[in-house]
C-alpha cells in the first residue's frame, strides 16, 4: 500500500480527497491576526467573502509537524508526499524536514514544480500509478518527469494583489490599471510564475489561453482543467470558447482556486492547465 500526501494548493475539494483517497496538509491564511486552515475552517467561498471585504491576506505554509502527523498515521506504509512548487512556497522544504525527523526512508517527497490545477494533476498521476500497483520509489521517479509535461497558463483579471504581494512595480500596477490590461502568466519549469504577457481585457485573454493550446497541443489522455478565482462565469465562458476549437471541457473541470493561491493573484482570473503531447 502507498499513501499519498499533498497540501491544500492542489485545490481538490474535501469529497475529492476522500474519493481518490489521499491526504490534506493544509495551508494557513492570515486575515489580520486571525488564521484560517483550508478546508478545516476555511472553503474557498469563505475565503473570497473575507477577501472582498478589503484586508489583504497573508499566506502562510504547512510546518514540518503538520506534515509528521499525517506521516505518523501510516508508518507501515510507503508513502509518496507531493507538494506546492519548492519556488513559490516552503511547504517542500517542510515535508522533507518531516521525513529526516520521522526518519522514514519509505517516504519520497516530489516537488510538484507547480500550484493549484498543476500541482493538482501531478498528485493525480501519482495516484494513478498507485492504483496500477507501482511503488513509492518508482511512483516519485516518474513524476519526476511527468511534472515537466504540466503546462499552466491563465490571465489575471486585476493587478492589485501581484502589486500589494510585491510581484510588480507600483508603476506597472498604476499604469496597467488604467489602460484595464489583464496580465498573462505561467508557471515556468523550475516552477516558479513568470509575467509573460499583457492583454486589453480579459475576453482577449481568454483569446490568447486559447491560442496556447493550439500551439502547444495537450495529450488527449489527460485531462484539461480550467482554473477560475471567484468567477465560475468566466470558466463557463471559457469552456464554451474552447469548445468552439474543439477542445471540450465538462464543468466537473472547472476548478475553483483556493485560498493559497488566490491570495496572489485576486478573484476574477481565468486560467488552463493541462498535459502537453509527447
Amino acid at each position: 500500500m502507498v499513501r499519498i500526501i499533498t497540501d491544500s494548493a492542489a485545490d481538490f475539494e474535501p469529497a475529492e480527497w476522500k474519493k481518490l483517497d489521499v491526504a490534506c496538509v493544509p495551508l494557513s491564511v492570515y486575515f489580520g491576526d486571525k488564521e484560517y486552515r483550508e478546508n478545516q475552517n476555511l472553503t474557498k467561498n469563505q475565503f473570497y467573502q473575507l477577501l472582498a471585504r478589503g484586508v489583504f491576506p497573508r499566506t502562510s505554509q504547512p510546518s514540518p509537524e503538520d506534515f509528521l502527523q499525517e506521516l505518523a498515521k501510516g508508518q507501515e506504509d510507503e508513502t509518496v508526499v507531493v507538494t506546492l512548487s519548492s519556488a513559490l512556497s516552503g511547504a517542500y522544504h517542510g515535508a522533507c524536514m518531516a521525513k529526516e525527523q520521522a526518519g522514514n526512508n519509505r517516504c519520497w517527497v516530489v516537488d510538484s514544480l507547480n500550484a493549484t490545477g498543476g500541482q493538482r494533476m501531478v498528485v493525480e498521476e501519482a495516484v494513478r500509478l498507485r492504483d496500477q500497483g507501482c511503488g513509492g520509489g518508482e511512483i516519485a521517479q516518474r513524476l519526476a518527469s511527468f511534472r515537466q509535461r504540466v503546462t499552466l497558463f491563465a490571465c489575471i483579471d486585476t493587478l492589485e494583489y501581484l502589486y500589494r504581494g510585491g510581484r510588480i512595480a507600483r508603476s506597472a500596477y498604476v499604469l496597467g490599471s488604467a489602460a484595464r490590461l489583464k496580465s498573462m502568466i505561467q508557471v515556468t519549469p523550475q516552477g516558479r510564475i513568470a509575467n509573460i504577457a499583457k492583454t486589453l481585457g480579459l475576453e482577449r485573454g481568454m483569446d490568447s489561453l486559447a491560442q496556447k493550446l493550439e500551439r502547444i497541443p495537450p495529450d488527449p489522455a489527460y485531462p484539461i482543467y480550467i482554473m477560475y478565482t471567484n468567477a465560475p462565469d468566466n470558466g463557463e465562458r471559457f469552456a464554451a470558447r474552447l469548445k468552439k476549437k474543439g477542445f471540450r471541457v465538462p464543468k466537473r473541470h472547472l476548478i475553483q482556486v483556493g485560498a493559497a493561491i488566490g491570495s496572489h493573484i485576486g478573484p476574477g482570473g481565468v486560467g488552463i492547465v493541462y498535459i502537453a503531447a509527447e
